[in-house]
């Protein structure tokens, strides 16, 4: 069987490139006689995949010296609260912007550690657009400001980077990392689950300013500490090491591409022909506002409800994979992120024109 265009939020396409390496490698990684997989995370082996991942990522995004990258595990759902574990300080409150369903769930957990105060929402709205930054009522004694740039379940996404002032933004870019180019200098943190972007489930990459490190109270359990991952380059239990490996042949691939700036091309160029595709026919509909329409995560609704399953099974047969919505706002979405070809939007979009003619 062919492979398919898989549409899924994730986890997502991985290059096609990448996934034929690391196969050829299965067994054997470079004459080491085993996988990547048996390697000991401590072995010469395993930590020249790591440094050289390492290094790649910080090429990719320009990332300052004076800020750590850590290769963890639980998720960027575990930042949720290790964020505030470690920044708060002798600080009680923290501010959030409530953008979607990510933003609520970090705005829950964050609730069990301190007085969250919500600096703007768009939930009156449906979560169909980005408060404007001069209706923002930030604390300027918040102990840091967070926010979703891009919210996969909506297909809503920043046009902006907040200036937060002295107080530290951190950003949950899950969705977003390796989109584009990023100025890491603007954010303390910027935190993402691997499994859109950058590789396989089960690694977060947390890129965290030094001076954020080294603040959690005595009470903070060691591996939700960040200065106990810092210190030990990432490697103070096992991490997720074939991830990881992923990851790095992941960042490869993307510099092969040439790097961010081309990467960026690409992706506004395919968000663009599915928006276009959308807006053309009075069949589809997206509820985003324009300007905050996500490039990675387009969702779409059928002018007839009644149309969806015969949508999803006749894509299906194209080999248009796993488009349906989010149980919680339902309809379609697609996202495409780098991995995914630029053909795979082109048969999507053909589709589409073609099932709304014959559905007219």
């Amino acid at each position: 069987m062919s492979r398919v265009y898989n549409f899924s939020a994730g986890p997502a396409m991985l290059p096609e490139a990448v996934i034929k390496k690391a196969s050829e490698e299965m067994l054997d990684w470079q004459g080491e006689g085993m996988s990547v997989m048996e390697m000991s995370h401590r072995g010469k082996a395993f930590m020249s995949i790591a440094a050289k991942a390492e290094a790649d990522l910080r090429k990719l995004m320009a990332i300052p010296e004076n800020y750590k990258v850590l290769f963890l595990q639980g998720g960027a759902s575990t930042q949720f609260a290790m964020i505030p574990l470690n920044l708060l300080g002798d600080k009680t409150s923290a501010d959030y912007i409530n953008t979607g369903m990510w933003s609520k769930k970090a705005i829950a957990e964050a609730k069990r550690y301190c007085d969250v105060n919500v600096a703007a929402t768009s939930e009156d709205s449906g979560f169909s657009t980005v408060p404007e930054f001069s209706s923002w009522k930030l604390n300027p004694d918040a102990a840091y400001v967070h926010y979703t740039p891009n919210e996969t379940i909506g297909g809503v996404e920043f046009n902006y980077i907040p200036d937060t002032g002295d107080v530290p933004l951190i950003a949950d870019m899950s969705s977003t990392i390796l989109s584009r180019e990023i100025d890491v200098s603007k954010f303390g943190i910027i935190y993402a689950g691997a499994q859109k972007n950058v590789g396989p489930a089960g690694l977060t990459i947390v890129i965290i300013r030094e001076g954020l490190i080294g603040n959690a109270g005595d009470n903070v359990p060691a591996m939700l500490n960040y200065a106990t991952h810092a210190n030990a380059d990432s490697m103070y239990n096992t991490p997720p090491t074939y991830a990881w490996y992923l990851a790095g042949m992941v960042f490869d691939w993307v510099l092969q591409q040439g790097g961010l700036t081309a990467m960026a091309e690409v992706n506004e160029r395919k968000a663009a022909k599915l928006y276009d595709a959308i807006d053309s026919m009075d069949f589809y509909a997206n509820p985003v506002e324009k300007q905050y329409r996500s490039w990675m995560n387009v969702p779409f609704t059928l002018k007839d409800s009644e149309l969806d399953a015969k949508f999803l099974e006749e894509a299906g047969k194209l080999g248009l994979q796993t488009l349906k919505g989010h149980r919680s706002v339902g309809g379609m979405r697609a996202s495409i992120y780098n991995a995914m070809p630029e053909a795979g939007v082109d048969t999507l979009v053909q589709f589409m024109k073609d099932f709304a003619q014959a559905n007219s």
